[in-house]
């Protein structure tokens, strides 16, 4: 039997999935000139443990998804739950990156200092979805540089993690 496709109210299906948390991360790379780049997303998966991969989806209209594309690789930094004024410059436009502390790995990829987890990875696939590109990533290297609570975005807001007792 056919199923079919009912045209969903945009700002009803942000206000439904709003209802899940996502966690929080900023997704970094240098550009040709070596300038970091930056964008937060709130779409980062785990794929696959074998081979390793991570996905992330980034809005087509933005205007610093390309030059991470044409770098080739990016950084995944997995954000605190007390990084949200950080989060909000990284969002903003400018220089997302002015008086952030971060340092190059050896994958020559920018790894913000206070991010709760780091994870480098190579460009293997991206695949256009919807007003959104799907992003997958081949794991190179990881870190978990510090212990804390990650960031979570949960109906239109930042918070943390409560463990349920």
């Amino acid at each position: 039997m056919p199923v079919s496709v009912a045209a969903i109210d945009p700002a009803l299906f942000r206000q439904t999935l709003g209802h899940y948390p996502t966690g929080v991360a900023a997704v970094t790379a240098l550009d040709e000139a070596g300038v970091p780049l930056a964008l937060v997303v709130g779409s980062f998966t785990s794929v696959s443990l074998d081979p390793p991969l991570v996905g992330f989806l980034p809005d087509k209209r933005s205007t610093t998804w390309p030059l991470i594309h044409s770098a080739g690789h990016f950084a995944v930094n997995i954000l605190g739950s007390d990084q949200t004024a950080l989060c909000r410059q990284l969002a903003g436009k400018g220089e997302k990156m002015a008086g952030v502390a971060w340092h190059v790995s050896a994958n020559n990829l920018p790894i913000l200092d206070d991010a709760l987890v780091s994870i480098e990875c190579r460009i293997a696939w991206v695949h256009e979805a919807g007003d959104h590109h799907f992003v997958l990533g081949q794991v190179l290297d990881m870190k978990v540089q510090r212990e804390g609570d990650p960031m979570l975005f949960h109906r239109g807001q930042y918070g943390g993690f409560a463990a349920l007792s």
